[in-house]
C-alpha cells in the first residue's frame, strides 16, 4: 500500500468517525431539545429533574432502556424482527457520506474536503439509500404478528413511496439548474443566490414531503396512537426500541441537511466558518420540525393519501416544466 492511498483511508476514517459522531451527538441533544421546546410551546417546563434543566434526561432515558426487557414475540419471525430497527436507522446515518459540510482546509499541508466522499451521482445516492429505510418499518409491523403493527407497516409504505417521489421530484429543478448530480457542485452553485430564492415551490414540496418521509406531525400516521397503539413498533422494547426512536431523530437531521444542502446554500454564508454556517443552518430546519409538532394536528389518513397524489405530485411537475421553461427562454 504506498503513502497516498494511505494517507487517504486514514483521512476518511477519521471523517467517518467525526461525522458519526456528531450524528449521534445532536440525536442525544435532539431528545432534550424537542421536549423542552416544545414545554415552553406549551406553557410548561419540560425535563427537569435529571440535571440542570434536565440536561442528563437523554441519559437516564438510554439507561432505562438499556436495562429493560428484550421481549420478542413468541410466534414473531424473530429474525426479521431483530433486522428491522437496524433497516431503519443504518440508511439515515449513511446518507451522510456525500452531504458537504464546509469547504477545504488545509492540515500538516493537506488539503481536505469536508465531505466523507464526493461522488458525481450524490443526489441518486441519496434516494437510493434513503427509500431502504421503508423496508425496516414494513419488516417490523409483519415480522411483530401484530394486526396493528402490520396496519402501521402497511400505512407507513404507502405514504413513504407517495411522497418520496413528490421529494425526488422536488429536487429536480434544483439539479436542472446545476446541470450536476454532485452535491458538492449544487452547494457551490449557490455561492451568489441560494436556490430557495430560485426554487420556492420545489422548497416548499421538499419540506411538505419531508415531514411525510420521516413520519412527524402532522402525517405521522403509521404511529398514530389512537387508533394504533405506536404502530409498526407495538412490540419492540429495550434497545431495539431505542433504534426506532434514534432512527426518526437521525431521519429528521438527514433531511434537513439535504435541505440546507440543496436549497440554503449549504455551508455558504458571511463571517462564520463554513461549518458553523452548515450547523446554524440544519439547527433551523430541525427547530422546524419541533414548531409544526407543537403547531398542528395529525391529518386523516386519506387526506394524507390525497394530498400527496392530487396535490404535491401535480405541483411539483409544474415546478420541473416552469424551470425548464426559463431555462430555455434564458439560453
Amino acid at each position: 500500500m504506498n503513502k497516498e492511498l494511505l494517507i487517504y483511508l486514514t483521512i476518511t476514517c477519521i471523517k467517518i468517525f467525526i461525522v458519526f459522531g456528531m450524528i449521534q451527538f445532536m440525536i442525544i441533544s435532539m431528545i432534550w431539545f424537542e421536549r423542552k421546546i416544545m414545554a415552553h410551546m406549551q406553557v410548561r417546563l419540560g425535563p427537569m429533574r435529571v440535571g440542570p434543566h434536565g440536561l442528563l434526561q437523554p441519559i437516564a432515558d438510554g439507561i432505562k432502556l438499556l436495562f429493560k426487557e428484550d421481549i420478542i414475540p413468541e410466534r414473531a419471525n424473530k429474525f426479521l424482527f431483530v433486522l428491522a430497527p437496524v433497516m431503519t436507522l443504518v440508511p439515515a446515518l449513511i446518507t451522510f457520506a456525500v452531504i458537504p459540510f464546509g469547504d477545504k482546509i488545509k492540515i500538516f499541508g493537506y488539503s481536505i474536503d469536508l465531505v466523507i466522499t464526493d461522488i458525481n451521482v450524490g443526489f441518486l445516492y441519496i434516494f437510493a439509500v434513503s427509500s431502504l429505510g421503508v423496508y425496516g418499518v414494513v419488516m417490523a409491523g409483519w415480522a411483530s404478528n401484530n394486526k396493528y403493527s402490520l396496519l402501521g407497516g402497511i400505512r407507513s409504505s404507502a405514504q413513504m413511496i407517495s411522497y418520496e417521489l413528490t421529494l425526488g421530484l422536488s429536487l429536480i429543478g434544483v439539479v436542472m439548474l446545476t446541470g450536476s448530480l454532485s452535491l458538492v457542485d449544487i452547494v457551490n452553485a449557490q455561492a451568489k443566490i441560494w436556490n430557495i430564492i430560485l426554487q420556492p415551490i420545489g422548497f416548499f414540496i421538499y419540506v411538505t414531503s419531508a415531514f411525510a418521509e420521516v413520519n412527524r406531525t402532522p402525517f405521522d400516521l403509521p404511529e398514530a396512537e389512537s387508533e394504533l397503539v405506536a404502530g409498526y413498533h407495538t412490540e419492540y422494547s429495550s434497545m431495539k426500541f431505542a433504534m426506532f426512536f434514534m432512527a426518526e431523530y437521525a431521519n429528521m437531521i438527514t433531511v434537513s441537511a439535504i435541505a440546507v444542502t440543496f436549497f440554503l446554500g449549504g455551508w455558504q454564508g458571511p463571517f462564520l466558518p463554513p461549518v458553523v454556517w452548515f450547523m446554524l443552518k440544519l439547527s433551523g430546519c430541525l427547530f422546524f420540525f419541533i414548531w409544526i409538532r407543537s403547531t398542528y394536528p395529525r391529518l386523516r389518513y386519506d387526506q394524507l393519501m390525497h394530498f400527496g397524489w392530487k396535490f404535491l405530485l401535480p405541483l411539483s411537475l409544474f415546478n420541473i416544466l416552469i424551470t425548464g421553461l426559463v431555462m430555455v427562454i434564458k439560453g
